[in-house]
């Protein structure tokens, strides 16, 4: 039985790394179309220009217009097409990063990924998440390969809001328990072809849990601070790398499923993907009936940087039994990760997760008043 290990071409990491672009991108193509959303095109949009300059390679900039829909990944590569691009940079969030990703694939020319944001695990990965224009889910894109080339200067993540570095520990906090998951089951990773995973995975998905924990809330009080020190170095690193491969390799399981299912609720647009998804691995030991060991050790790290415990965190206030149930249908709906789980889920056992997650939030937060 074979085993693979997906992984970006290259990662680049380190305070000033922006000023590298021009050298990767010279490894890769002659002309770039680059995307991004406005505030992260005024962070380093002439420096990207500046850098790709000093290699002869010329650049267009086009602003990202806020959801990774079909409709916005069209219009994108019919401009990269205009242009002539033979190369992509996607810059930004997880969303112009997946549009960018997208972009590429539909072209078939190499990208390479730019994160201002350290909010998903998303720059590492061979997919990409596709949303209605409405912003609810709708599927993922499987693209034909990695990025060939993932450059993090964690000076820009440090000049970012601290929300968005936490939203990416929260995204990360499932790699570890959504691969282990996939272990139990031995079910085959869709995410990579039905290909089963390497121990190298199981490794890095320990390592980046281990890092939340020891690094998690020192990286949050730097970041706030707008300064780079180890911890946010390891923290970006846990976010970016660590968790992009581990859960790409590893696979997914109930955690993004109920963020998925989530993102049918109107009240939930404003919450950022990781701190849904850190609400989801909640729920996801309860379903899987792990340790209680386990669930509180994971509270102690959400409360400890401020990821959500309970509904109300998730701007959920006083949810009808129908919108629970509507959140459990989408969760378990067909081709959603939840099903790499070892035993048959149902809409009813993750109803009553969530209602148990959001019960065991609420008696943590009073009891630590």
């Amino acid at each position: 039985m074979s085993r693979m290990l997906l992984s970006p071409g290259r990662y680049v990491q380190g305070a000033g790394a922006i000023r590298e672009i021009g050298l990767h991108a010279s490894r890769i193509g002659t002309c770039a179309l680059v995307i991004g959303g406005k505030t992260a095109l005024t962070l380093c949009g002439e420096e990207i220009r500046a850098s790709l300059a000093q290699k002869e390679i010329p650049c267009y900039q086009e602003c990202f217009q806020g959801v990774s829909s079909q409709l916005e990944i069209r219009r994108l590569t019919g401009i990269a097409a205009a242009n002539r691009a033979d190369m992509i940079i996607a810059l930004g969030g997880g969303a112009s990063i997946d549009a960018g990703k997208a972009v590429s694939h539909e072209m078939k020319v190499p990208v390479i990924v730019i994160p201002t944001v350290i909010s998903t695990d998303a720059p590492c990965s061979a997919l990409s998440v596709i949303y209605s224009e409405a912003g609810v889910f709708e599927r993922y894109l499987f693209l034909r390969k990695n990025p060939d080339c993932v450059l993090v200067d964690t000076t820009l993540v440090a000049q970012s809001p601290a929300r968005f570095l936490v939203a990416g520990m929260g995204d990360a906090l499932a790699t570890f328990w959504e691969s282990d998951t996939c272990f139990r089951s031995g079910k085959p990773n869709p995410l990579t072809g039905g290909v089963f995973p390497t121990l190298a995975t199981r490794a890095l998905a320990r390592l980046c849990y281990e890092t939340l924990l020891e690094s998690g809330l020192q990286a949050k009080l730097a970041v706030e601070r707008k300064v780079v020190t180890p911890a946010v170095e390891a923290i970006v690193e846990a976010n970016t790398l660590l968790s992009g491969l581990s859960s790409e390799n590893g696979g997914h399981a109930g955690a993004h499923s109920i963020h998925n299912g989530l993102t049918a609720l109107a009240s939930t647009k404003n919450k950022l993907h990781g701190e849904k998804v850190a609400f989801g691995v909640i729920a996801q030991l309860v379903l899987e009936g792990r340790p209680k060991s386990a669930i509180k050790e994971v509270q102690d790290f959400c409360i400890s940087v401020g990821l959500p415990l309970c509904l109300e965190d998730l701007d959920i206030i006083d949810p009808s039994p129908g919108d629970i149930r509507q959140v459990a249908e989408a969760t378990v709906a067909g081709g959603e990760t939840i099903h790499s789980s070892w035993f048959h889920v149902t809409a009813e056992m993750v109803e009553a997760a969530i209602l148990t997650a959001d019960a065991l939030g609420t008696i943590y937060k009073k009891a630590i008043r």
